[in-house]
């Protein structure tokens, strides 16, 4: 996928989203006792970005009040999960102003999996501008904790009232806003089981897009995980059960002996993680070797065994930069290096952070302010 750069040096516009206040908004006291710790993903802001699409179109723009959204039980979401999302955070910075991250790219990324599920493009101007006017009406939420902040999550669904196994006429677009911390809590490497038998994704599939169904492929293999003492699963090719590609929700990192880090590539079964391409690209900068290639499950266990392989980490919009502490299978386990954090994923964890935050010079334009 080609992304187009983010435009920068001016405050993203929301007012293509009109604001219709929410008249019970949560008082100072409320919003404060919502955002102290809260579970990700638990915690909802006043507002919500709608627009819906009919007639060939896009239309009906507008931040409204967040409350439930009324669907007919033969809404085709409901029955062929015609349903495509995105997961982006603003952050606030030490001087108050609050920034998307790389935006523009999540806005493609939507796109494409809108095409492999047969629905129509969300403009990127109106993916943007939906996110910068949730954020502008909600600012109140984005918290101000080191390491905290406002995940949006836009999402696209079919709301045509039809069994018929075919692409709806109608769609709905929806972005939430919830104030996070950290997705992985503890200061350890997570532990993580590997799948067998049970897979993400195949050639062909839906693998590379980001749509519910993938995600519900991998609650069972996450739910054996958790009876295994895990934290995540790692989930092996289909077609031969021998190579890695992605976590239930984050793709993976390898730092080998040599210093070079090695991740899966990218071949239609993985999703294109933006926090994978950013720590990619400040690993690069930084002069570090870094390869897309296939990686057998047994080069990682004789690697983890041997030292050949130093440091595993995990890398995505809601984990960030998550150490890999250990490994597990129902015929192995094994400790990564201490079991904690590396060097070189806790160096770019800080060096992105501190962009995100607003800490260092954002040399790739990878910032959007929206307050």
């Amino acid at each position: 996928m080609t992304f187009p750069a983010i435009p920068t040096g001016r405050t993203l516009s929301g007012d293509a989203f009109p604001l219709t206040p929410n008249p019970h908004p949560a008082t100072d006291t409320e919003r404060a006792a919502l955002m102290t710790d809260p579970v990700f993903g638990k915690v909802f802001t006043d507002h919500m970005a709608r627009a819906t699409w009919s007639g060939g179109s896009w239309g009906d723009r507008g931040v409204v009040p967040l409350e439930p959204i009324p669907m007919h039980p033969g809404a085709a979401v409901l029955h062929y999960s015609q349903q495509v999302f995105e997961g982006l955070k603003a952050y606030r910075h030490a001087d108050g102003s609050i920034h998307l991250f790389r935006p523009t790219m999540n806005a493609e990324r939507m796109i494409d999996s809108a095409y492999r599920l047969a629905m129509p493009p969300l403009p990127v101007d109106d993916f943007l501008a939906a996110c910068a006017a949730l954020v502008q009406a909600d600012q109140r939420w984005v918290p101000e904790a080191d390491g905290a902040a406002l995940y949006l999550r836009p999402y696209l669904m079919a709301t045509e009232t039809s069994l018929l196994v075919q692409p709806s006429d109608t769609y709905d677009l929806v972005v939430t806003a919830s104030p996070v911390g950290a997705y992985m809590g503890g200061g350890g490497g997570v532990s993580i089981w590997v799948s067998r038998g049970y897979h993400r994704a195949n050639d062909g599939g839906t693998g590379e897009a980001k749509t519910g169904g993938n995600y519900a492929a991998s609650m069972l293999p996450q739910q054996q995980a958790k009876e295994n003492g895990c934290g995540q699963v790692l989930f092996l090719d289909a077609k031969e059960d021998r190579y890695v590609e992605e976590l239930g929700g984050m793709n993976l990192m390898v730092v080998l002996g040599d210093g070079s880090v090695a991740t899966p590539r990218l071949s239609g079964t993985i999703l294109p993680g933006i926090t994978r391409d950013s720590v990619m690209t400040l690993l690069a900068d930084a002069g570090r070797p870094v390869r897309e290639r296939d990686i057998e499950i047994d080069e990682i266990r004789e690697g983890v065994a041997s030292g050949a392989i130093v440091e595993l980490f995990a890398v995505g919009t809601a984990a960030v930069v998550t150490p890999i502490g250990e490994l597990r299978s129902d015929d192995f386990a094994l400790t990564v290096g201490d079991g904690k954090a590396g060097p070189v994923g806790s160096w770019v964890k800080k060096e992105l952070t501190d962009i995100q935050y607003g800490r260092t010079a954002d040399d790739h334009g990878w910032l959007i302010r929206v307050v």
